[in-house]
């Protein structure tokens, strides 16, 4: 077990920024100096070398957050486009190297759906990441499920990624401690409650009864759901409410990426819960600055060289075409 299996590595939640994109942006948003502000605009230099160290073969690379989520319907449109066109020039760079998820205006979704195909059809994407609720919306609200026919009938993932949560539950629960402890609302926790409690809205949404091929992808080992699995299907089940499979929807229309989260008994619980052939290798480069670790926890984790295999590059090149 204290081996890498000789295989490619597939790194796919691994992001980069927009320049133009974020100029329309305020606050920390709009990004600052920094190591991972450098790394996040760099596609030739740093990236590629720490890629090289590390032994990744090819990242899927989307945007970072809040990405196009937060345009306004009258821009984001074009703007979105634009971003995408871009991002297809730089992997036309270097195809051996990358891929991409497009960045989707979900603030006009039949634009979305329609950017969405164009990326995969003409651009070569392999499916798209959105980042958090679109302009303060779930997006289980109906207004938003034409991208997800789409992404259905292209047969493409929806990567689901964490932004900020709705500034109202950071004052309520976390207003006291954000001053010392500055990630409570991002990484710690409020990038968990915010995207699991999307994830957990979509299937509560019926979304999945009339889309059952739709495929979505959680970062950070599932954003704890795996862990909760069961606790929440068994409570859905109590007399009185709605019949829903909530545990038959999560695993069979859901995958997991190894994102920011290199742990031996999240990664064991994810496997029990979902089956390894639904866990997909992931850094979170440049927010995880450094691509080694993940990489050499692979080779130590408690898992055949088969199953590793999988995790590396077998389920991404399955479920992204690649």
């Amino acid at each position: 077990m204290m081996s890498k299996p000789n295989v490619p590595i597939i790194a796919i939640e691994e992001h980069y920024w927009d320049a133009e994109l974020a100029k329309t942006f305020q606050g920390p948003e709009a990004g600052r100096p920094g190591d991972i502000h450098t790394r996040l605009h760099d596609f030739d230099n740093l990236r590629i070398k720490e890629m090289d160290e590390a032994g990744i073969d090819i990242q899927v690379l989307s945007l970072g957050a809040p990405s196009t989520q937060k345009l306004p319907a009258e821009s984001a449109a074009q703007m979105a486009r634009e971003v995408n066109d871009r991002l297809a020039a730089q992997i036309k760079k270097n195809p051996r190297r990358f891929a991409g998820f497009a960045a989707l205006p979900t603030a006009v979704p039949e634009a979305a759906a329609d950017e969405l195909e164009r990326c995969i059809k003409e651009l070569g994407f392999k499916g798209a990441m959105i980042h958090g609720t679109a302009n303060g919306e779930f997006l289980d609200a109906q207004k938003f499920w034409p991208i997800f026919a789409r992404a259905e009938k292209l047969d493409v993932p929806i990567y689901l990624h964490p932004s900020l949560p709705d500034p109202r539950i950071t004052d309520i629960y976390l207003k006291e401690y954000v001053q010392d402890f500055a990630m409570v609302v991002r990484p710690a926790w409020g990038f968990t409650v915010d995207t699991a409690t999307q994830a957990i809205r979509l299937i509560l949404s019926g979304l999945f009864e009339k889309h059952p091929r739709l495929k979505i992808i959680l970062g950070h080992f599932g954003e704890t759901l795996p862990f909760l699995l069961w606790r929440i299907d068994n409570a859905l089940k109590r007399p009185g409410q709605k019949p829903l499979e909530f545990r038959e929807v999560f695993t069979s229309n859901f995958w997991l990426t190894t994102s920011g989260f290199f742990s031996d008994p999240a990664l064991l619980c994810c496997v029990m819960e979902m089956g390894v052939d639904r866990i997909l290798f992931a850094v979170d480069w440049p927010f995880v600055m450094n691509n080694k670790p993940a990489v050499e926890w692979m080779s130590r984790v408690p898992l055949s060289n088969e199953d590793k295999a999988k995790i590396l590059s077998g389920n991404a090149k399955r479920l992204l075409k690649m």
